[in-house]
This record gives C-alpha cells, structure tokens and sequence, in this order.
C-alpha cells in the first residue's frame, strides 16, 4: 500500500511527536479495498459528504443523502451513487470531470461511528445503473484507493427518525423546493 501521508503530514506528526502513532494508524486500519465490515456500514447509510476540488485546487464539499443504501458497494474497489436534482450548480459533478480525486465521509450520529473513502471518481448519465435510481440525473462510480474507519469520539449523538419529503420514491411525485418558486429562480429553472 502507498504511504498516504505527504511532507505536510509528516512536519506536523513531527512537531506534534504522533509520527509513531500515525505509522501504527495507518498500519492497522488503512485498507486499500472495502471489506465487509466497510460494506455493511456504507450499505446502511442515507447519507454521505464528498469532497473534491477544482481545476485550480479550489475544494469543495457536499452532502449526498437518499434511501438507506443509495451508495452500492459493486465490488471490494468500486462504490456507485446517484446524484439527483439539485441547485443546478453541479460542483462536485463538474469537479469530478475536472479532477477525479474524490474524499468521502460516511457517518452514523445514532450510534456514533464514521468511515473515510479515498479514490478516483467519474461521472456519467450514461451508466448502466440510472434505470435502477429512480429520478437519477447521473451516477458516480468510485474506484477505491483506501478506506478506513475512524475515531468517532467528537461525533454529536443525533436521532434521524424521518427521511427527508424529497429523497425520490417510486410511485410518489417528488416536491420541488420551496426556492425553485422564488421569482428571482423561477424564470432560470430548466424545463
């Protein structure tokens, strides 16, 4: 496995004397796939946060969120997750196109407990699984470079009883939000 620490990394994990701690971390738990525990956790979750960057370094995050096991794990190198409409920005999207190196952040407030993906994503709404997502605009495919569980001691315990009214349900018309009425919006919306 690849060192995933860089002389940044390294100057702080010196001046801070974690060096040892931070080789030991990455010996025990970085992995260069996704195992079954990994698996499980992400296939459990209605929500992710994804970060990428720009062209010119520019880093962006956002929150992905839809019915418990929206993220697919494919195999033990590739996750896959619809994106849905949204603001029409289209920043992690476009990013993704611009530069591949995605970061993902799986978390469960309920019982405290959080997951890092690393790898290179593409984007398509082409790919053979938008029929299998209802209302998907486009598909992310991941190819892992290395997950790993992480502490989730500073985690704030929250309860998510109610999935949010726009996830998209087969069956039910999905609500526009209240800003796509705006008038300011309304005459720059696509049809």
């Amino acid at each position: 496995m690849n060192d995933i620490y860089h002389p940044g990394n390294r100057e702080l994990q010196d001046a801070f004397a974690t060096r040892p701690l931070a080789d030991r971390v990455s010996e025990l738990i970085i992995r260069p796939d996704i195992g079954d525990e990994e698996r499980d956790f992400i296939h459990s979750r209605n929500m992710l946060f994804i970060s990428s960057v720009d062209p010119d370094g520019q880093p962006t995050v956002s929150y992905k969120g839809g019915d418990v096991g929206f993220v697919r794990v494919l195999d033990p190198q590739t996750i896959a997750f619809p994106l849905y409409d949204g603001n029409g920005m289209f920043l992690s999207a476009g990013n993704i196109k611009a530069s591949s190196q995605v970061g993902l952040l799986f978390i469960d407030f309920e019982n405290p407990h959080r997951l890092r993906l690393h790898g290179k994503a593409t984007v398509s709404a082409d790919d053979e699984l938008m029929d299998s997502y209802h209302e998907a605009q486009m598909i992310v495919r991941v190819a892992v470079s290395n997950t790993f569980i992480n502490c989730p001691r500073y985690i704030h315990p929250a309860t998510s009883e109610q999935q949010s009214i726009y996830v998209p349900v087969v069956g039910q018309d999905t609500p526009d939000p209240e800003w796509k009425s705006w008038d300011v919006i309304s005459d720059v919306l696509p049809d």
